[in-house]
């Protein structure tokens, strides 16, 4: 554990320099992770999520409003397929794979929605068991830790651009932290563009969590909604980046813009910290393919979507 913890800091001291980037973060951190096991398990959960959410909101500040609420305009018809298309394909892959009730709507709700955040909000309302939670939000962070690898260098082989990749970021991978990841690794516009659409996105959240609530006829179920707030307080710093750049230096936007950019790459290197094989394991053949025929369908449909309309 002793090397586990020397390789630690000397990889955040790379991720952290010029030669450090998102997908190096991310391998390196899972390469530690399936060698030598996590060194510190308690930085995994909320520790990487609220640092994840205050650089996304650090990021704002190097965006530009009407971009951004531009950007949130021309998605919503990708939005609205999407969503419920993977509800309808999620049920039905679900009966034919013979996957347990409440595994299916868990892994369907986290692919059409936003991943772990539609999940918890969603399991309590239709009761779900700690262990249909544990293996559908582990089949999520395993396909969204894929899709960090995968949509930038999809992206960049076809030559998409900056907001068409953003598009199919928002719309294709489900968990918020993910749509960040790679849509900053590709660049800032493509995650002005990414963040917006996934706020919309996810605000089918509420409805959904009630509707899934009474249909499993849990009418005492307390469904706590969990919201990405942080995606509003982005769009909080755009605003004061937007309208105030004559009261604030533009160097210290640059500034914060920078550290947020710092706290992106340990994020990546702590997620990747995070997977362990008995995660793998865990997940289980049946709910794992479940998601992965799903989770492949969409960003399939997605990208010729995208590419041929966005």
């Amino acid at each position: 554990m002793i090397i586990a913890k020397i390789l630690f800091f000397l990889v955040l001291i790379f991720v952290l320099s010029p030669w450090g980037s998102p997908f190096l973060a991310l391998t390196l951190g899972l390469a530690i992770a399936l060698t030598l096991g996590n060194p510190f398990p308690k930085l995994e959960g909320k520790p990487t999520t609220y640092l994840l959410q205050a650089s996304v909101v650090m990021l704002g500040f190097g965006m530009n409003l009407g971009a951004i609420v531009k950007a949130g305009q021309s998605g919503i018809l990708f939005i609205l397929a999407v969503v419920f298309g993977a509800l309808v394909l999620g049920f039905v892959f679900g009966k034919l794979l013979a996957t347990p009730k409440r595994i299916t709507t868990l892994i369907t709700v986290g692919t059409a929605i936003c991943g772990g955040s539609a999940i918890a909000a969603v399991g309590p309302a239709i009761k779900a068991e700690n262990d249909e939670m544990s293996v559908s939000l582990g089949t999520i962070f395993v396909l969204n830790a894929v899709a960090l690898f995968a949509f930038p260098f999809i992206g960049h082989s076809i030559g998409m651009s900056q907001e068409q990749f953003g598009l199919w970021c928002a719309v294709a991978i489900q968990d918020t932290s993910s749509v960040v990841g790679a849509s900053s690794a590709y660049g800032a516009a493509a995650l002005a563009v990414a963040a917006t659409v996934k706020l919309a996105r996810a605000l089918f959240i509420a409805p959904l969590a009630l509707a899934l609530a009474f249909m499993f006829r849990e009418k005492d179920a307390k469904a706590k909604i969990t919201v990405p707030w942080f995606i509003f307080l982005f769009v909080g710093a755009a605003a004061i980046r937007t309208f105030a750049p004559v009261i604030i230096q533009p160097s210290i936007f640059d500034a914060i813009v920078n550290l947020a950019k710092a706290g992106f790459a340990v994020t990546l290197f702590l997620i990747g910290l995070s997977i362990s094989v008995a995660m793998l394991k865990k997940v289980g053949v049946r709910p794992f393919l479940l998601g992965t025929i799903l989770w492949i369908i969409i960003a399939s449909i997605s990208l010729w979507a995208v590419l041929k309309f966005a």
